[in-house]
């Protein structure tokens, strides 16, 4: 039985990875991927899939944008190695549908753009994951993001280079919404990425 399902309210806080949601006068604090925290607004009401995770010095409540998102947190914990952190991390970084297109194309290079998830994890995922991973979507080639081939491999490097996921992506998403996102090269796409960073301001806790 699921104590939490979901959770409907006023986002009163957003975090680098964490939203708190007014639910019937209280203030929930909602562990959630950098994807989803882009996609809130202050002061605006939201409806998050939810998840409550029971450890015996702690309860956390961890947030999706949909139950397909919270299909595969709870399928990648079932694999040695793979806990909450490691698998909000893995959804920070890659959509539902593309772990989903990795583990069943057996690819490990791209479940390892994830940061802390090495190559023996990626073959554990794929091992104990590809004949029960759920259907993989299918994507329209015609709708599919232009700038994809280079996302990963930008956001893995700047992960890579001790940015934080959420900072990589922010990076990332910037990069690929300008005009000529789609004739980028790696290279290019990751020095533009390290531009935008450098002009981040630093907020402090």
């Amino acid at each position: 039985m699921e104590v939490i399902a979901q959770v409907r309210g006023r986002v009163l806080h957003r975090g680098a990875d964490e939203v708190v949601v007014e639910v019937g006068g209280v203030g929930l604090n909602i562990v959630v991927t950098s994807r989803t925290v882009a996609t809130l607004t202050l002061g605006e009401e939201t409806t998050l899939t939810t998840d409550l995770i029971v450890r015996e010095d702690s309860l956390t409540l961890y947030g999706f944008a949909d139950s397909s998102e919270r299909e595969i947190f709870r399928t990648v914990q079932s694999v040695s190695g793979i806990g909450p952190r490691l698998a909000m991390t893995m959804l920070a970084t890659l959509s539902a549908d593309q772990i989903r297109t990795a583990i069943a194309a057996e690819d490990e290079s791209v479940l390892m753009t994830v940061s802390g998830l090495g190559r023996k994890t990626a073959q554990r995922l794929i091992v104990d994951l590809k004949d029960r991973i759920g259907p993989v979507a299918t994507v329209n080639p015609a709708s599919a993001p232009a700038s994809a081939p280079w996302r990963l491999q930008v956001h893995a490097a700047l992960t890579g280079l001790g940015w934080t996921a959420a900072q990589a992506q922010s990076a990332v998403d910037t990069v690929a919404a300008r005009p000529t996102a789609a004739d980028l090269a790696v290279g290019e796409a990751l020095k533009l990425a390290l531009q935008v960073l450098d002009h981040t301001p630093t907020v402090s806790p």
